[in-house]
């Protein structure tokens, strides 16, 4: 998801300064809690950076190296797997962009100093994460099952399997996918469906909350203060002034640092933190068995991938 999870995904009461004096700096804990791993739900959305979770990977990689070979891509056979690890394929000649709007934090900027240096154009890149790799629109259509209006959705005479051979071998490690869910209009599949959706049901109800429109409303009076007119967080970062360039304005620079430093003077993410963490908590504890579950076939997939990783070493 921009986010791992939909931008509407994000979430917390109002904890003044001096609940912090003898202790952690405010903006510490709001730098803490700013991250998807501080919530209850990330509990049950594997980590694709944790040892388990590169074996998923890379044993995803060796099953769609034979599938590709299969379908009749021979040079598949030299592929060297540890080149495109922790990678997911990209269409030769897609535009990858420069700087984009937006950052991987559940509530947007908490660093005034980066900031003023960057704006909202704030996207922090997983060093762990391979870079992306481009491949011709044949192997990118069957790596991926994704298609252009004049792509063959066969290759060499051979069917391209559903979601292509990724997909493929996505499925022989995790199963048969679960079925698709409506999240907020949204068509959402996948094997981590379950907890996206009870997350976004989770942070829809926080935003209901007095608690967080309290918050809201004690962040747009310091932002009035500072000269920026916005009734919350999301309106200031998804201002359409800056989308208009790949490198940040001044003035987009001065809000964005005026927002990060008005979430760390009124306490806005620890209040809103806490009231979405209540409602994924309440989530969790209505829906535990049908999570717990998921888990369980995480647990399943992995020690499938460790077993394929060995045995193809």
């Amino acid at each position: 998801m921009r986010k791992i999870l939909p931008l509407a995904l994000t979430g917390l009461l109002a904890v003044s300064a001096c609940q912090f004096a003898g202790g952690d700096d405010p903006g510490d804990e709001a730098h803490r809690l700013n991250t998807m791993e501080s919530f209850p739900l990330h509990a049950y959305v594997p980590d694709a950076t944790s040892r388990d979770g590169k074996a998923v990977g890379t044993a995803q990689w060796i099953l769609a190296k034979r599938c590709m070979v299969r379908l009749g891509f021979t040079g598949f056979r030299t592929l060297d797997i540890r080149t495109v690890e922790s990678t997911y394929p990209v269409r030769q000649g897609t535009f990858m962009g420069g700087g984009k709007v937006g950052d991987d934090s559940p509530y947007g900027v908490d660093d005034p100093g980066r900031a003023a240096e960057h704006g909202y154009h704030n996207v922090v890149r997983d060093e762990s994460a391979g870079q992306p790799m481009e491949w011709p629109a044949d192997q990118y259509a069957a790596l991926t099952g994704t298609f252009e209006s004049r792509d063959s959705h066969r290759a060499h005479g051979h069917p391209i399997p559903a979601k292509g051979c990724m997909g493929e071998a996505f499925r022989r490690i995790y199963g048969p996918e679960p079925k698709p869910a409506k999240i907020g209009g949204v068509r959402l599949s996948g094997y981590y469906s379950l907890p996206v959706q009870y997350w976004y049901q989770a942070h829809k109800q926080a935003r209901k909350d007095p608690a967080w429109k309290k918050a809201e409303r004690e962040w747009s009076a310091c932002m009035k203060d500072k000269g920026f007119h916005y009734s919350d967080p999301d309106q200031a970062s998804t201002d359409s002034d800056w989308f208009r360039g790949d490198e940040p304005s001044e003035k987009e620079k001065k809000t964005a640092t005026a927002d990060a430093r008005c979430k760390l003077d009124t306490g806005f993410i620890q209040a809103v933190h806490a009231v979405e963490s209540r409602a994924q908590k309440t989530a969790i504890g209505k829906n535990e068995k049908a999570l717990d579950a998921r888990l369980a076939d995480d647990r399943r997939a992995m020690a499938k991938a460790r077993k394929i990783v060995d045995d193809a070493s």
